[in-house]
């Protein structure tokens, strides 16, 4: 086997455990001999071994003299575990072959650099592509210190959400919906805004069958449910506020809540948390995304609707998109469409997707990619 696919191997170790990482990388390690797998691992929850320690220990002496393969750069810093160059170098590793460099900045190149200063043959930029694509959310908190956040909507050809009634049921169809069961599995938490969890009442949980899993992952329990609800007002028949459900279910309410809301969802079983509203008179979004990435969550999937979609667009906080096109047609002038908020003056200064894919569902079409903000500031900066 070639080096590529070898790296496919480690690759699909990392499929395995994304979502089930944060705030650490999802990371794939195998280790070969002779052409042959002798150990394999991938990266624990928190925080248990990185990928390389585990893959190491499985090889066992068979690592000396063997080739590692690596999704992401082996860490060279002490963070709650030790260096996982200390024990590449200490298994009597003879060759390093690596996906993606590591975004942090305090590893990015020095990792490679130590084992190179080894005596450690080191090959890079092999899969980079899918190696830093699964680490994308990872990238964005560590170097933005805020959650990374995937845009997902499924509309009609002619760009509604939903009828003129607010009837969505269902835009897509089943195997469009299966794929969005597989992004809910490798994320850390979903949100919506009020109005959605009102107009749709859901559940926002994982619900795959057997056999419908793009890759078989380690298991756990759903991704966090998260409501934006300013005022903290949600009706009481909603899902997400049953027992079944309460638990794992965060309510981010605006710092202007009544206390009395507040207590009124504590007392149902869930969290509520509370941050600065902005001057329109939301929940501050950027203040959100990084409330959450103080408790871990690296990867957020935002799932509407059209004003919390505009809200992270305005702000230049959406990171990723996913969007479903049915062969449909609604019409409609009052029919929502998938993203409102202020939107821009000229076309010229538009946003657009790089990196895009274009997938077809039995008939529904899938676009996704990362979202460009072009000459616009961002919160990384100027662009």
């Amino acid at each position: 086997m070639s080096d590529l696919e070898f790296m496919q191997q480690a690759l699909a170790y990392a499929h395995s455990v994304e979502g089930r990482t944060s705030p650490r990388p999802s990371v794939g390690a195998i280790v070969v001999r002779d052409g042959s797998i002798v150990g394999k691992g991938a990266t624990s929850p928190p925080y248990g071994p990185h990928a390389e320690v585990h893959a190491l220990n499985d090889a066992g002496a068979a690592a000396h003299g063997a080739d590692l393969y690596v999704t992401l750069e082996p860490c060279c810093i002490t963070v709650h575990t030790p260096p996982c160059t200390q024990a590449i170098i200490a298994a009597g590793i003879r060759r390093v072959i690596i996906g993606a460099l590591d975004p942090n900045p305090r590893v990015y190149t020095c990792g490679i650099e130590q084992l190179r200063a080894a005596g450690i043959e080191v090959v890079s930029g092999v899969a980079q592509e899918e190696a830093s694509a699964i680490n994308r959310p990872f990238a964005t908190y560590i170097t933005q210190d805020r959650s990374y956040v995937t845009a997902k909507w499924a509309m009609t050809l002619d760009g509604k959400l939903a009828t003129r009634t607010g009837d969505a049921y269902w835009i897509s169809n089943t195997a469009s919906r299966v794929w969005v069961h597989n992004l809910r599995d490798r994320v850390d938490a979903i949100m919506i805004g009020a109005g959605t969890a009102r107009t749709d009442n859901p559940q926002l949980t994982v619900r795959l069958a057997e056999g419908q899993r793009q890759y078989e992952r380690v298991a756990r329990k759903d991704p966090l449910r998260i409501v934006l609800a300013t005022q903290g007002q949600l009706p009481e028949h909603l899902h997400l506020l049953q027992d079944e459900l309460a638990t794992g279910t965060c309510i981010i309410v605006g710092e202007t809540c009544p206390d009395k809301q507040r207590q009124r969802l504590l007392a149902r079983g869930l969290e509520v948390l509370a941050v600065p509203v902005g001057r329109d008179g939301h929940i501050d979004l950027l203040a959100v995304l990084k409330m959450l990435a103080s408790k871990g969550i690296m990867h957020v999937l935002l799932e509407g609707g059209h004003q919390l979609l505009g809200n992270a667009l305005d702000r230049c906080l959406i990171d990723y998109v996913t969007a479903f096109i049915a062969p449909k047609l609604v019409g409609g002038t009052e029919a929502p469409s998938p993203i409102g908020g202020t939107g821009l003056h000229n076309m010229k200064h538009a946003y657009y997707l790089r990196n895009t894919q274009t997938h077809v569902f039995d008939g529904d079409f899938l676009v996704e990619g990362e979202v460009y903000y072009t000459g616009r500031y961002t919160s990384k900066g100027e662009d």
